[in-house]
């Protein structure tokens, strides 16, 4: 199973072409896709077009919606948070480190675009989807 972040799901329905939403139209329909439940949320608030959301809501309806953030986890994202700032590191935002710290936890590929993510992967050991075979 993969964990696809807001940053490739929005690029997606926008229909905008790079690696990282390439990569995800490959894997729909022959891999496991997740999606966590505050990133359907930061998926669906951004559309203005009732009828998109619609529409996008039954799309992300059909895939296994992973609870991310339980008070263990919200512990663990805070540690991850300040080791990663003990290291010059600081992540813009908060989500992402909760997503992060899920994928680390759970073992479980994240598929983004989205910078803050980097340093996990080079410094915590979380796994890009993207170097997936």
């Amino acid at each position: 199973m993969i964990l696809v972040d807001s940053s490739v799901w929005i690029d997606y329905f926008n229909g905008v072409e790079n690696p990282q939403s390439d990569k995800l139209d490959s894997l729909l329909g022959t891999h496991p896709i997740a999606i966590g439940d505050i990133i359907a949320t930061e998926v669906l608030q951004g559309f203005t077009n009732d009828q998109d959301f619609r529409t996008a809501k039954q799309l992300i309806a059909e895939f296994t919606m992973l609870e991310l953030l339980g008070k263990q986890r919200a512990l663990k994202a805070a540690e991850i948070y300040r080791k990663l700032r003990k290291q010059g590191v600081t992540v813009r935002k908060t989500v992402d480190v909760i997503i992060g710290a899920y994928c680390i936890d759970e073992k479980l590929p994240l598929l983004y675009r989205d910078r803050d993510f980097d340093p996990m992967v080079s410094k915590l050991g979380l796994r890009s989807a993207l170097e997936l075979a």
